[in-house]
């Protein structure tokens, strides 16, 4: 076994291996940019070593300060992670040309699979049934349209060397798959560094079934499969093994599909076969599709861990290492049912725009798994993905671990960004996620229910403004009041509501609060307080901002009242960065006449890229930033000419 490794990664994924790592003796060197100087992972870490600036094409994607890292650290071998160089086979050859071991497949083995294109035509060769497409060399866009035709409506085009539901794009007829085909090879582009693309099949009920495979480079075992058909975006939401309906028939299908491929390139490590299944007559052995392999650990390992018991760090390890599979296909099994939910910071209502802010608290249900990379204290930063944590949860059935899961969601508490929990909530709480009946558009269908706002209600009023007035110990505020009680009272803000509250000091357990014509009472019964009889939810307080922490999390901003008298100044007509990022494409010129929903320029965040739209009609007055401008959130990019009133002198 290794002494020492290196995680090239950051993040949750690199927590985890060091958490499996040093529990086996092994000592674990972390790496980190400017923006993770005191990241998580660096603090768990045994050593950790700067290697650069935050943004990864500065950091952790310089494999060669990375791999001089590890030498200079008394490294045997370097452990990837997922994402950054994970897959990247020039890597691995330079890991091994440097005397250290790569905990992963072989850079062969990555390079077969690292096109989309390439990796279905080997598939074909090994008997893997694959989705009709088109998957050549030639991208000549008559050609690829001519192809759609082909295949038939609807198409999905695919990045060759994609993943993540980057570069992917469905087109439902031939008048959009000009327009669709541009949008995809430039997000390919950007992404990737390669814009070709594949066009293929869209099913029309999909259901996205993996399977997780493992080998030694000789022999491999499948430790059964996870059902990701829950998407957004085709980025996966929440995951689930083994996936519901799941036949003992399609199972042993599936299972040797995927030992068949992975045994095809003479894989060793952690992989993933992914599949599309037409789920429209149930699941069939002859409705399943091989899709791509992910050659390394998947985000959503943790499901498979729980219903296996196999600790997959663990074995990545041991196999690199030298060590032959830990067990035999045979020796293998599931117990019980496993979800796993990914928080995100990102705004929901404003189509899940990805979030930053520094988390002022963080605390998650103690009866479930949460493989975090931050802690109260740390800042979600704009250069790297904004996920908070996955909460994985076990049950001897499904319905037990899908209890769990709502239980989960409800006891996360997250302060100081927007989060995605109440949209994970209301996915856990479905109707038809409950029964099993899920595709890849469930999401999509049902977004305006899973979207809905959450109620106000006085109470979480009230909580915010004992917060806001520091009245959760009130004793100083109960003093001489000239025979009446102390009325204090505070503004509040909510989605962009003012709420202004007022309350009565009776004693200092005992406020009347007055919140827009109703009536609420709290109470101190013993060390807790109560609002209206119910135990009052937790709250936490941080500057102007506060968070009640029930329905999945309620934030309100506290207003100061010089700048509500002040107001606020803005003439509507800026086209302004929603989040921090560089803008990769700037489309307004000045002068130019411009359409309610024309796109004026395009912000590469978070890995993602965010068309800024046009919110009226106008003509363009200024044009305020430039490709390739790093800006932060507010900047103003684009001026629209300000509107003038019909008939005005």
């Amino acid at each position: 076994m290794f002494d020492t490794i290196l995680i090239a990664n950051r993040g949750e994924i690199a927590c985890r291996v060091i958490q499996t790592a040093q529990a086996m003796g092994v000592r674990c060197v972390a790496v980190y940019s400017d923006a993770d100087a005191t990241a998580k992972h660096v603090a768990m870490a045994d050593a950790a070593v700067h290697i650069g600036g935050s943004a990864p094409s500065d950091s952790y994607l310089r494999g060669d300060v990375i791999i001089q890292a590890a030498l200079d650290t008394g490294c045997q071998a370097i452990h990837p992670g997922y994402g950054f160089l994970s897959e990247n086979p020039d890597f691995v050859d330079a890991v091994a040309a440097a005397g250290l071991v790569f905990i992963g497949p072989s850079a062969s083995a990555i390079r077969a699979m690292g096109l989309k294109d390439a990796a279905k035509a080997l598939m074909v060769e090994a008997g893997v049934p694959v989705v009709p497409g088109y998957h050549g060399a030639d991208q000549d866009d008559a050609l690829l349209a001519a192809e759609a035709d082909k295949i038939g409506y609807p198409v999905l085009i695919k990045a060759v060397a994609g993943g993540g539901g980057k570069g992917m794009r469905q087109v439902d007829g031939p008048d959009g798959f000009q327009a669709a085909l541009e949008s995809a090879r430039s997000e390919a582009r950007t992404s990737f560094g390669n814009a070709d693309v594949l066009v293929e099949k869209f099913v029309t009920k999909p259901r996205h079934i993996e399977v997780q495979v493992f080998g030694d480079g000789t022999q491999a075992v499948h430790l059964f499969e996870r059902d990701c058909s829950l998407q957004r975006r085709h980025q996966k939401v929440i995951e689930e093994a083994p996936a519901p309906g799941m036949t003992p028939q399609m199972r042993e299908a599936m299972g040797a599909a995927a030992v068949k491929a992975a045994e095809a390139i003479g894989y060793a490590g952690a992989g993933t076969i992914e599949f599309i299944v037409d789920g429209s007559d149930g699941l069939r052995p002859d409705r399943f599709f091989f899709m791509e392999m992910n050659t390394r650990l998947q985000v959503e390992h943790p499901v498979t861990e729980a219903i296996t018991g196999v600790d997959l760090v663990e074995w990545q390890l041991r196999v690199a290492a030298g060590e032959s599979l830990p067990l035999r296909q045979e020796d293998l099994s599931i117990t019980g049912h496993a979800f796993e939910a990914r928080l995100y910071a990102e705004d929901v209502p404003k189509g899940f725009l990805p979030a930053t802010g520094t988390l002022t608290h963080l605390a998650f249900d103690p009866n479930a798994r949460a493989d975090s990379g931050v802690r109260a204290g740390d800042t979600i930063s704009p250069f790297y993905d904004p996920m908070i944590a996955k909460i994985i949860v076990h049950g001897a059935t499904r319905d037990i671990a899908l209890s769990k899961l709502r239980a989960a969601l409800h006891a996360c508490e997250v302060g100081g960004t927007v989060t995605n929990l109440a949209f994970l909530g209301a996915l856990a709480s479905h109707e038809g996620f409950a029964r099993g009946d899920v595709d890849t558009g469930l999401i999509g269908r049902e977004i305006d229910t899973l979207t809905i706002a959450p109620e106000v209600l006085p109470r979480h009023v009230a909580l915010a403004g004992m917060a806001a007035l520091d009245l959760f110990e009130c004793e100083a505020d109960a003093g001489f009041t000239l025979w009446q009680p102390l009325v204090r009272q505070v503004a509040l803000r909510w989605s962009g509501e003012d709420k202004g509250i007022k309350v009565r000091v009776i004693s200092a357990g005992h406020l009347e609060w007055e919140i827009a014509g109703s009536a609420v009472t709290a109470r101190k019964v013993g060390l807790r307080w109560q609002i209206d009889g119910q135990p009052a939810a937790a709250v936490v307080k941080a500057g102007n901002k506060v968070t009640v922490f029930d329905a999945y999390g309620l934030e309100f901003e506290v207003i100061d009242p010089l700048e509500r008298a002040a107001g606020r100044q803005g003439d509507g007509n800026l086209i302004e960065a929603p989040m921090p990022g560089l803008v990769r494409v700037i489309d307004a010129t000045v002068g130019q006449t411009v359409r309610q929903g024309d796109r004026l320029a395009v912000l590469e965040a978070m890995k993602m890229e965010h068309s800024l739209l046009a919110a009226r009609d106008g003509v363009v007055a200024e044009v305020l930033a430039r490709a390739g401008d790093q800006v932060e959130a507010g900047a103003a990019l684009v001026r629209l000419e300000a509107e003038t009133e019909e008939g005005a002198a």
